[in-house]
């Protein structure tokens, strides 16, 4: 399956705004989804500060029960660290794929090596 945090925006009291104030400046709370191949969701955290990172969510959500079954794995973003049944692209490799320029003579992309090959792909 496939998992990841998104932001959703939110209005909130003026003395309560710190913790939920993202790293984009902006209020919100960090949701974080997961969904298998089939595109069903399996699980969602949601009332996460906008502040929490991805990992620190996914982290407390595996210390209350979340599991991956037997011989999965999640693909997860480079907001995650590679651990068993979670899936991260390679760090400080190019990731997204505006990041690459087009051979001018087809639809190929240059890869530097596997790793490059390996991101987008993810």
């Amino acid at each position: 399956g496939a998992m990841d945090g998104t932001h959703i925006p939110i209005t909130i009291a003026e003395e309560k705004t710190a913790p939920y104030r993202n790293r984009k400046g902006t209020l919100s709370q960090n949701v974080m989804l997961a969904c298998d191949f089939d595109l069903n969701f399996t699980f969602i955290s949601c009332g996460w500060e906008g502040s929490a990172s991805d990992a620190g969510v996914l982290r407390s959500a595996l210390s209350k029960g979340f599991h991956v079954p037997e011989g999965k794995f999640f693909l997860v973003d480079g907001g995650y660290a590679n651990m068993p049944s979670f899936l991260a692209p390679y760090r400080g490799v190019r990731y997204h794929i505006s990041e690459f320029r087009r051979r001018r003579s087809s639809r190929r992309y240059d890869y530097a090596d596997y790793e490059e090959l390996f991101n987008p792909r993810h």
